[in-house]
């Protein structure tokens, strides 16, 4: 069974302000503002598989993540576990539905050890009404949101499995040119889950990929030419059917004959 937090809060440091300050939510406030909002934030560490809040609990506080991963999943009334994200330094959820005295309609788990913001929706409603100015920060927020899952929708319709992989690994690379060795951020089972794929599907793609100079070795993956995955990534999907399925060349008759 998932464990709810166990740890105590403590204040965020200045590293950590850093970080929240940077968030979609605040981009564009006064950095006295930031302050004023994130006062009585607070820091919370959480452990693997640990529980920040569930699907249905009222939705009290918006979260910020430090450090680390936590996945946003819903549980489907077949009572099948459907990824929605995954996040990592530097993102922001539930701050729209922490507004508005809902339930949060997902649940947040920790999928490595975290470190997360949590910044209490009262206070920041109190902000809002002495500042309008955050409330059109936090409407630019939402709408960014909104454009990011219709992306990640219209990149399950577009990409081919292996596209995704493709975008997946590249996204988790350094740079744009040559190669890397990266280490895979979570299983792969929730790696699966967060491209929309089964299991067997993924380990599939990481066997096309061999093609394509990407060698997975359990959780390190060795990338001889990054730049060829990004573009990999951005092909057309009909293209790319042809290239993965396309039969070996065979070789000249005179060639064979030496």
């Amino acid at each position: 069974m998932n464990r709810r937090p166990e740890h105590g809060s403590s204040a965020p440091t200045p590293a950590d302000v850093a970080v929240v300050s940077r968030i979609a939510v605040f981009r564009g406030l006064k950095p006295e503002t930031i302050q004023r909002i994130v006062a009585p934030a607070t820091v919370a560490t959480l452990r693997e598989r640990e529980v920040l809040f569930r699907q249905g609990d009222p939705a009290t506080a918006f979260f910020i993540t430090l450090d680390g991963w936590v996945k946003l999943y819903r549980i489907t009334l077949a009572g099948e576990e459907t990824v929605i994200h995954v996040l990592t330094k530097g993102d922001s959820f539930a701050e729209a539905v922490a507004f508005t005295g809902a339930s949060y309609p997902a649940t947040a788990e920790a999928v490595s050890e975290a470190r997360v913001v949590r910044i209490p929706a009262d206070h920041v409603v109190r902000c809002i009404r002495e500042m309008p100015d955050i409330a059109l920060a936090m409407i630019a927020s939402t709408s960014q949101h909104l454009h990011h899952l219709v992306q990640q929708v219209e990149q399950l319709k577009a990409q081919s499995g292996v596209q995704r992989v493709a975008e997946f690994l590249a996204g988790l690379c350094p740079g744009d040119q040559g190669g890397c060795m990266i280490a895979l951020p979570y299983d792969k089972v929730l790696i699966a889950a967060r491209l929309g794929l089964k299991p067997e599907s993924l380990s599939r793609a990481f066997a096309k990929l061999r093609s394509f100079g990407v060698d997975v070795r359990a959780s390190h993956v060795a990338v001889r030419d990054i730049a060829r995955l990004r573009q990999l990534a951005a092909d057309d999907r009909g293209a790319i059917r042809g290239t993965l399925h396309a039969p070996p060349r065979a070789e000249p008759l005179a060639a064979r004959r030496s």
